[in-house]
């Protein structure tokens, strides 16, 4: 039985984050960037976002992050690099197959083009990370030859062409735009925020248990909104327009980034969770309500909270 390569040795560790350094211009000028981003984002948003958000991909996407020693910053965005590449690309495959064809041959052709994806959805996935990786100018890149390493050690036979081939397929679909936001950078950006107004929790703290909060939303997706959405519509089965329309909160990510930051405060320290909750709202221009409503699914499912039996 072959064995994987043996995990990267970190030899430097990430400078200490600190927080409410940034001048104030810089730091409004980033906040509404992010929040005009952000909204652009929504207004043109696939009816497929998400779809490869599913928690074996990301389990597998954080797993191999984490072997090539790469950062948090990198894994999130990686996932969501996936995910905007993967439906932009099965369009465009999809539209190729299918064109000046007959309906069996459009059958035939389909079906082939869709073996071929899933033989390649691997390198794909890969290639998301080291993009990223490169694009967050990483202490620790790892070359074609550690993939290859590790590709050939899971069963895969691919080359350093077929690496490459693959990023460019990747940098192509994307016309080059892979400068993606994740939620962690909201996070990390809404930290500052907290740290210039003079809050007096440990933020230091508070981006550790962001960082694992985060990761179980990624990982729980799918059961931490359905109850979210459940809550909004106040019914046990939403309809399928309901969820339709549902579909620009679970991809809203200012929103998520302030459930986590307020679950993160909830976790570490109750007593100025509601204080938080009211500064977030401030900041972002989001209802508390809301914000109370995400961080409460995201409790329920990643720890077991109640924060109604809180109050």
């Amino acid at each position: 039985m072959n064995r994987l390569p043996f995990k990267t040795i970190i030899f430097s560790r990430v400078p200490c984050k600190i927080f409410g350094i940034m001048p104030y211009e810089i730091l409004e000028d980033i906040l509404i960037g992010l929040a005009d981003n952000n909204e652009r984002v929504l207004e043109n948003l696939s009816v497929h976002a998400g779809c490869f958000k599913q928690p074996k991909v990301i389990e597998l996407m954080f797993l191999l992050a984490d072997h090539w020693c790469q950062d948090s910053t990198t894994k999130y965005q990686a996932v969501e690099l996936l995910d905007r590449f993967m439906i932009l690309y099965i369009k465009q495959l999809y539209k190729s197959s299918t064109e000046n064809r007959n309906v069996m041959d459009i059958t035939e052709a389909w079906a082939s083009a869709k073996a071929s994806l899933c033989e390649k959805f691997i390198l794909y996935l890969v290639s998301c990370i080291q993009i990223t990786s490169k694009m967050n100018f990483h202490d620790h890149i790892f070359n074609s030859n550690v993939v290859i390493q590790l590709l050939r050690a899971a069963g895969y036979s691919y080359k350093k062409e077929d690496l490459l081939k693959s990023e460019m397929t990747v940098l192509k679909t994307l016309d080059f735009y892979i400068n993606i936001q994740s939620p962690f950078t909201f996070v990390e950006m809404l930290l500052e925020v907290l740290g210039y107004n003079g809050c007096s929790l440990p933020l230091k703290h508070i981006h550790d248990m962001c960082v694992m909060v985060l990761d179980l939303v990624y990982l729980l997706r799918n059961p931490i909104y359905h109850t979210l959405l459940k809550s909004t519509v106040d019914l046990s089965t939403p309809s399928s327009t309901q969820r339709s329309k549902f579909l620009a909160v679970k991809e809203d990510l200012m929103l998520l980034g302030t459930g986590v930051i307020a679950a993160s405060t909830f976790i570490i320290n109750q007593n100025s969770w509601k204080q938080v909750l009211e500064h977030l709202s401030n900041i972002t221009g989001i209802t508390e309500n809301s914000i109370f409503e995400i961080c409460s699914a995201i409790l329920k499912h990643s720890t077991g909270f109640n924060v109604l039996t809180t109050q």
